[in-house]
């Protein structure tokens, strides 16, 4: 296909396609406002183009067809492809074509992406535009790419689409998951195991906080970096092998040229070389009968280790004959076999090998690398070199059937095939495999056999186990060329996380407008009183224990990332505020229990938030993420709040500051059964239905200094249930809120009572109206014969709320 711009009709000058303008485009890594699932955001302004269609700009529709025709029938979020080409045709807004442009070239790239929006930002002139990505580079990449190509096309300049797309493929296919990190991915997510990528490779998270474990391909966190060296070193290995009676190959470790002739003669020809620690099949020599032939592999394998900054030592063994099989053993148990075939292909009698290896690589099944199930065949200089020690050319037409290999060896990753061989392995040679994996001490390992039939014990055909590999890939196996396919991802998902085992860790999130750091150091602290480790974040830092980790306001997604990538954590309580939500998505993708305390006006006119209503918006997030098997904690005197159980599929628990009968909502709420906590004859209350359970007196909780802080009635409330629902006992809850005072050490700047001398000095962090309300309210209620007030506000406030 190719894709080009015709570009020939120009846009009316009026308009200058510089005004439309494609800013702040940020990846939302985590559920976040516009989807619970990670996007790409951007703002875009138009300027002059403001209200401007496509069918006002002369040309433009046919030349973004012209350069991107897959529109017309590539699938979108809304409706059918030929509706968006019909409204190009009537005319529709460029943010809309900005959005449909973006999903198409992540599409062309090779992702499978559909969603998207254009969300009116609530300030003139600007709207979010809002595509869904697989792989972040490659998503931020055609958002850019789809402004210049929308500016290329209202002016009618040219633009190069093939590049752009070439680009863009190699980016996907450089961002994305190896075959073997993704097929363990994927099978982790089908269990429900939280994923959690740590680099721009293969390096993944599975599981939260001390149930965490490592992988990057198949190499895991139980992997022994012992047994890996063993496997990186040829001679090693074979010697491990040979100490317990395994079939090995017979030669050694040659340093010089003639150190290799001399071996050569002591084990007699034929030959191989290859390098000492290279993998891949890298610098295997071909057959080697003739002590020329010997020089010539020496020379070939030695440069290819200099290169590759390999050992120069080069391994000279008995070159052994058979069928290339691996055999993948996890957990001291073989799991699947494959035999490997080298890259080939099959002549007809008239193309030629150059010919008939390009048809073969018009296989939709072969990519670059591990990009499909299939490698490219390989068309290059080690090919050519294959091929003339058998008196072929590139160009020579070999007679119809005759297969003409393009490798010496069977890697996939040369274009390789493979046929699963699992349910033929001989027993003999299962105990075999599995002896190897274990003396060289691997947890994932890829025995490499070479054998006539692997049916046939290995004692009975002369066969060899060649080598022991340390993170073997498993596309082989997922994907077999022929035979069945083997869901080897799930045994090592098994090892990693045995039946019954935890994979994650109660993750406690805590929003709101006002409350968020005292509920959020509160509920640590009943957790804490309890003997376990919390990890948690707040607007003063990320705390582990009761130890500052990292000071500053931490109430993002990095933070959150702190503490779930920790595993020391037992419990995780995070404070989550509506800027980091706005700006990177939530950092975890579900939580046990969500918290919402209440929405009130603060923070308007920062980031596209102009309304309660929409501040409400972002905060429910918390509850649409809450587990279906989890807690929602809301407030039921907030009617935003109280809403937000019709966004969560989890059970809700809800909390009251009024007194019995006078919340109806609250009232229906425990006649259902359902989980409540309200304050009765000054004691806080926990309700079960019908069932009621005093926890303590209000005099007696610190927080509440005796009760004259009314406003932190609410936060007493929600850590109560939120610790309840986590299944903490009653004695435990009461406990930990009789030993948590509001203090410097405790609360910073959270109503804070200082005494000098004969007066107070009372510090809070109140920084909206209604926390002002509140500490005024609460001032008023002590005894003082004057009260003086100074009040602080941030300057990212509007005019009115100042």
């Amino acid at each position: 296909m190719t894709l080009s711009t015709s570009a020939t009709a120009p846009a009316p000058a009026t308009l200058d396609p510089a005004s439309l303008d494609v800013t702040r485009i940020r990846a939302l890594r985590g559920p976040n406002y516009w989807r619970l699932a990670p996007v790409i955001a951007c703002d875009v302004r138009l300027g002059a183009l403001e209200g401007v269609t496509s069918a006002e700009l002369e040309g433009f529709t046919e030349r973004l067809l012209d350069a991107l025709p897959t529109l017309r029938a590539h699938p979108c979020s809304r409706g059918s492809a030929g509706g968006f080409v019909e409204r190009l045709e009537r005319g529709t807004h460029l943010p809309h074509i900005l959005e449909h442009v973006a999903l198409e070239l992540q599409s062309l790239a090779g992702g499978e992406v559909h969603f998207g929006r254009v969300v009116p930002s609530g300030e003139a002139g600007m709207s979010w535009v809002i595509v869904e990505y697989e792989e972040e580079p490659v998503g931020i990449e055609s958002m850019q790419e789809a402004a210049r190509l929308v500016r290329a096309c209202i002016a009618g300049a040219p633009y190069d689409t093939v590049a752009v797309t070439r680009r863009l493929r190699r980016l996907h296919e450089n961002s994305r998951l190896g075959p073997s990190t993704a097929a363990i991915v994927e099978e982790a997510r089908r269990r429900g195991i939280p994923v959690r990528r740590l680099n721009s490779r293969s390096l993944v998270q599975l599981g939260l906080g001390r149930n965490l474990r490592r992988i990057q391909a198949t190499v895991t966190d139980l992997t022994s970096l012992i047994g890996a060296e063993i496997a990186q070193n040829k001679e090693d290995t074979r010697r491990v092998l040979e100490h317990v009676g395994l079939p090995t190959p017979q030669g050694g470790v040659a340093d010089t040229l003639d150190e290799a002739l001399a071996l050569a003669s002591r084990i007699g020809y034929p030959v191989i070389v290859k390098p000492l620690n290279l993998n891949h099949g890298r610098g295997i020599s071909d057959r080697i009968d003739t002590p020329e032939l010997l020089r010539e592999a020496w020379r070939v394998s030695s440069e290819l280790a200099e290169q590759r900054t390999a050992s120069p030592r080069l391994i000279v063994e008995t070159f052994a004959e058979g069928r290339d099989h691996r055999v993948l053993v996890v957990n001291g148990c073989v799991v699947a076999c494959a035999e490997r075939v080298p890259a080939h292909v099959v002549g007809d009698g008239v193309r030629s090998v150059r010919a008939l290896i390009a048809a073969a690589n018009q296989d939709p099944r072969r990519g670059r690398g591990h990009a499909k199930v299939l490698t490219y065949l390989p068309c290059d200089g080690p090919t050519e070199e294959y091929l003339a020690h058998r008196g072929l050319t590139l160009d020579s037409v070999t007679p119809a059937g005759e297969t003409v290999f393009l490798r010496a060896t069977a890697n996939l990753s040369t274009g390789g095939t493979s046929i699963d061989r699992t349910d033929e392995m001989h027993p003999d040679n299962v105990t075999a495999c599995e002896m190897a994996a274990g003396v060289v001490g691997l947890d994932v390992a890829g025995i490499d056999v070479l054998t006539p039939n692997i049916s046939v014990p290995f004692r009975e055909n002369g066969a060899v186990i060649i080598e022991v590999n340390a993170g073997p890939g498993i596309r082989m196996h997922t994907h077999p060329s022929e035979g069945t396919p083997r869901n080897v991802a799930a045994p090592i998902v098994d090892m990693l996380f045995a039946p019954g085992q935890p994979t994650s860790v109660p993750v406690i999130a805590v929003t709101g407008t006002n409350g968020k750091t005292t509920t959020t150091r509160l509920i640590a602290h009943l957790f804490r009183h309890t003997g376990v480790t919390v990890g948690f974040t707040t607007t003063d830092g990320v705390y582990l224990g009761n130890r500052l980790v990292i000071e500053g306001d931490m109430t993002g997604p990095f933070s959150a990332n702190v503490i779930l990538s920790n595993p020391t954590v037992d419990v995780a309580v995070l404070e989550t505020a509506r800027g980091g939500l706005l700006r990177g998505g939530l950092g975890f993708e579900q939580c046990d229990v969500g918290v919402v305390l209440n929405v009130t006006a603060d923070h308007l006119g920062l980031r596209g938030i102009h309304t309660v209503e929409q501040l409400a918006d972002v905060k429910g997030v918390v509850a649409a993420v809450t587990k279906r098997e989890g807690h929602a904690v809301l407030n039921a005197d907030d009617p935003l709040v109280y809403r937000m159980r019709e966004r969560t599929g989890a059970d809700v628990a809800l909390f009251s500051t009024r007194p019995a009968g006078q919340n109806p909502d609250f009232e229906a709420h425990l006649e259902r059964g359902g989980i409540g906590a309200r304050i009765e004859e000054d004691t806080f209350v926990l309700h079960r239905g019908r069932l009621r359970i005093p926890i303590a007196a209000v005099r007696d909780v610190p927080l509440m200094l005796g009760g004259a802080a009314a406003f932190q009635m609410q936060n007493v409330l929600a850590a109560i249930l939120a610790a309840y629902v986590r299944g903490m006992r009653y004695d435990d809850i009461r406990a930990g809120l009789l030993t948590f005072f509001p203090s410097p050490a405790l609360t910073p700047g959270r109503l804070n009572v200082l005494h000098l001398g004969q007066r107070r000095v009372i510090v809070d962090y109140a920084h909206n109206a209604a926390a002002v309300t509140g500490l005024v309210e609460f001032a008023g209620r002590l005894e003082a014969r004057r009260r003086i007030a100074v009040v602080t506000a941030p300057g990212d406030r509007r005019d009115e709320d100042l």
